[in-house]
């Protein structure tokens, strides 16, 4: 009597297998002790400046722009960490937020990051590292905010990493003009005429 083939059960397309048709590369975040790619968080603590002001993280560099009072925005900047600060933000009352910050939010966090990883190398190079891998906020609780800056089972906006991979395109044309540039100031020093030592 034959024995019957045992079903061969088809491997799931995921990032190790990155060939699979249809399957792009992916780089999943969001708790800010995750390493490496916990700095892409905005709860990861880097000082940087921005808008003539310190602040510890990118969340509150993001968040210091939502209140209207200076006194609201004081008071959520001094939540004890980061985390804190964001609930703090996500529940304000309306006539406490800026009447247009659903427009301007997506620009302000532009400027944040853009803030963050210009002005630390390591955290630059680690985003220009990730090279084309699409970058994803994986949120873990279905809700408004983590559709919006992430994504939850799939699905969602993922704004965060939409934002981080226009300025690791721009930071990779940036490097490039660079790179041109320093050659081009190279050359043009090989190409200069030696001194000449005669009297006149």
């Amino acid at each position: 009597m034959k024995k019957r083939a045992s079903a061969v059960k088809p491997k799931a397309r995921s990032e190790s297998n990155p060939k699979a048709p249809g399957q792009h590369k992916e780089i999943g975040f969001y708790r800010s002790n995750e390493k490496p790619y916990g700095a892409f968080s905005n709860l990861y603590r880097r000082s940087f400046n921005f808008e003539d002001r310190e602040y510890p993280t990118a969340e509150h560099a993001y968040q210091a722009g939502k209140a209207s009072k200076e006194a609201v925005r004081e008071w959520i900047l001094s939540a004890p960490s980061p985390s804190l600060l964001a609930m703090a933000a996500h529940g304000l009352y309306s006539w406490d937020i800026v009447p247009n910050w659903s427009r301007v939010k997506f620009d302000r966090m532009r400027a944040v990051l853009r803030a963050k990883f210009t002005q630390h190398a390591d955290l630059r190079e680690l985003l220009l590292s990730t090279g084309n891998m699409r970058l994803v906020e994986v949120g873990r609780t279905n809700n408004a905010v983590n559709r919006t800056w992430g994504e939850v089972n799939g699905k969602g906006k993922n704004m965060l990493g939409v934002l981080l991979m226009e300025l690791r395109a721009e930071l990779r044309n940036l490097q490039k003009v660079e790179s041109v540039s320093n050659s081009a100031r190279r050359n043009n020093g090989s190409r200069r005429p030696a001194a000449s030592h005669a009297a006149a």
